[in-house]
């Protein structure tokens, strides 16, 4: 199945999980979890896809996607996160959310 379907997927079943950095660029941004989320369902693509080299993480083969895309109100929000397992069952775990700056925006 295509990765992006199956992050949409998880988003739209409410299967995402908020890192405390994620949430605090998003009240810098003044953004709601659903402008997060609706940006993903509206995503036509994953920007790009990283391999992660933090120490931190359980496995250094862990991939990271990019997702920019629009929310429903037409905000322009910067995406990273990764597939992960909890409790037995797959989640979208997102990393980093923000507003992407614009030109006059």
């Amino acid at each position: 199945m295509d990765v992006l379907v199956r992050i949409k997927r998880l988003v739209f079943q409410g299967r995402v999980r908020y890192t405390a950095k994620a949430v605090e660029e998003m009240a810098t941004d003044g953004l709601m979890p659903t402008d997060v989320e609706e940006s993903i369902l509206n995503a036509q693509v994953i920007e790009k896809t990283l391999q992660s080299h933090s120490r931190m993480r359980r496995s250094s083969k862990d991939k990271l996607y990019v997702i920019k895309s629009f929310s429903f109100t037409g905000t322009l929000i910067y995406t990273k996160g990764k597939i992960d397992r909890q409790g037995g069952q797959e989640i979208f775990y997102i990393l980093i959310s923000a507003k992407i700056a614009t030109v006059g925006g």
